[in-house]
């Protein structure tokens, strides 16, 4: 069989960057490749009707990789060159990992088995429209169930429309009370599961006619469990076992191993697990505990967890809790650990930090021909890096300060501000251990909000605006510097 022949389309300032790293991944990954350097600075200003006008494809080429921000129907590129085209990676320097030599990244995820119950706390105080929308987004995070936290004391009159309401709404909703009233009201009204009982309301749970939680008397002593269990076994009511988890410092070992004893006593018995007693009871970010908790409960068969996002380092628990049950069901079933599947709890920290190296930012100072500038963060150093200049600082206010000493001629308020907020990007992600590229947003995993890159933008309509000109025969005003053209951010592949 005849090895694949891949061609890439590049801009000329990465191209140095793209041969070098071909020369070791083409072997690697088993294909030979051609590289089609075209004219253009900022490769994620090609379009593929422009790439059309320019691209020479060799005649054993097997498919055409374009630069990732190449927007446009490939369709008619696709007819032309007569082999498949697809868009590549973004940044350059995931092109290992987009050809599969990064681990198993991006394995399937699709598959879990442990149901998410997302308790709304002190229900009885939210207004009506209030508790749907957070009932809503509990479940567009990922929440299977909606639970109705209740407040001890006085029965709330109004749990059965509560309860209604969010069945209208087409969720489904357990109810968390210890009051039989309200849970009986919250029954009739659609609750299916209830939290919690034990000895004290067994008997009435006779009669809700849906699935209970039981926990025992006494956590640390298992007291009154057994009995619970098997009065409601003989009842014919649907049960799942709770041994409560405890807070570190209040009994976490010993109630972890509880829940391997109910595991071994009960080998079929459905449990859950309320996992918030330690995501809400640590200064700790919330994810690597959900994290961590649900594998637990993957290998024991703890088929659901009971979670809540009150504190704040823990508000995004279910979103983290959705993904980590995908994460834990593929490394429990594939007999593997959960690395490199998805990165997306991964949000402190970077997977990898992606580094260029001090000679080809030197190499790239060299080659530039234009005085916009181009911004890295690497080796615990800030670089700022233009046509035949290269400053570093690992202080963003003294590079700014070294760049002013040049006395720039393009170097107006705005291009000040564009340049003062990548750099704050820049130190950010110097200061935690992650990868900085220009014009782009820092990657916080399942809590990255994408920034729009004004500087392509702004390129794109200055282009356009120069094409008027000339078609006009008008004569072209300003510099036409760009604030921060990129030539090897990883926008040019």
């Amino acid at each position: 069989m005849s090895r694949e022949h891949i061609h890439f389309v590049t801009g000329r300032l990465a191209s140095r960057a793209l041969q070098s790293l071909l020369q070791q991944l083409g072997p690697a990954a088993g294909f030979d490749y051609s590289v089609d350097v075209l004219p253009i600075t900022v490769a994620a200003l090609m379009t593929p009707r422009w790439i059309a006008r320019h691209i020479q494809v060799p005649a054993q080429t097997t498919r055409v990789v374009l630069p990732g921000y190449c927007d446009g129907e490939l369709e008619p590129l696709r007819e032309q060159v007569a082999v498949a085209v697809e868009r590549g990676p973004r940044d350059l320097r995931d092109l290992p990992e987009y050809f599969g030599r990064a681990g198993t990244r991006g394995a399937a995820l699709e598959q879990h088995d442990i149901e998410i119950v997302a308790e709304i706390n002190h229900a009885p105080r939210l207004e009506r429209a209030e508790l749907l929308r957070v009932a809503r987004q509990l479940a567009q995070d990922g929440a299977d169930v909606i639970d109705v936290g209740c407040d001890p004391g006085d029965t709330w009159p109004g749990v059965g429309d509560c309860v209604r309401a969010l069945r209208d709404a087409g969720l489904r909703v357990s109810i968390d009370s210890w009051n039989a009233d309200e849970v009986a009201a919250a029954a009739r009204a659609g609750a299916e599961l209830v939290l919690s009982v034990n000895s004290s309301n067994w008997e009435a749970a006779r009669d809700w006619g849906c699935e209970v939680v039981v926990v025992p008397d006494e956590p640390a002593t298992m007291a009154g469990l057994e009995e619970t269990v098997e009065r409601l076994s003989n009842a014919g009511v649907p049960l799942r076992i709770d041994p409560i988890l405890e807070p570190i410092g209040c009994g976490l070992a010993a109630s972890l191993g509880r829940y391997l004893a109910v595991r071994a006593r009960y080998p079929d018995a459905e449990m859950l697990m309320g996992i918030g007693n330690l995501t809400e009871l640590t200064d700790c970010d919330s994810a690597a505990i959900n994290l961590l908790l649900l594998g637990f409960c993957q290998e024991l068969g703890i088929r659901s967890v009971l979670t809540t996002q009150v504190i704040n380092w823990a508000r995004t628990s279910v979103r983290e809790c959705e993904l980590a049950r995908r994460l834990v069901y593929h490394a429990v079933a594939q007999r593997v650990p959960p690395k490199h599947l998805d990165d997306g709890l991964v949000m402190l920290r970077d997977a990898r930090v992606k580094e260029f190296g001090r000679e080809p930012l030197e190499q790239l100072a060299a080659d530039l021909k234009d005085s916009n500038y181009r911004l890295f963060a690497e080796q615990g150093r800030l670089h700022l890096v233009s046509a035949g200049l290269h400053l570093e600082d690992d202080d963003p206010f003294r590079l700014f300060d070294q760049l002013q000493a040049c006395e720039p001629g393009n170097l107006d308020a705005s291009h000040a501000f564009y340049l003062g907020y990548e750099l704050a990007k820049a130190a950010t992600a110097l200061a935690l251990g992650k990868s900085y590229q220009q014009d782009r947003a820092l990657d916080w995993g399942l809590l990255t909000v994408e920034e729009n890159s004004h500087r392509l933008a702004r390129t794109a309509e200055r282009r356009a605006s120069s094409a008027v000109r000339r078609a006009t025969g008008e004569r072209s005003g300003g510099d036409g510097l760009e604030p921060g053209a990129s030539g090897m951010d990883g926008d040019d592949e």
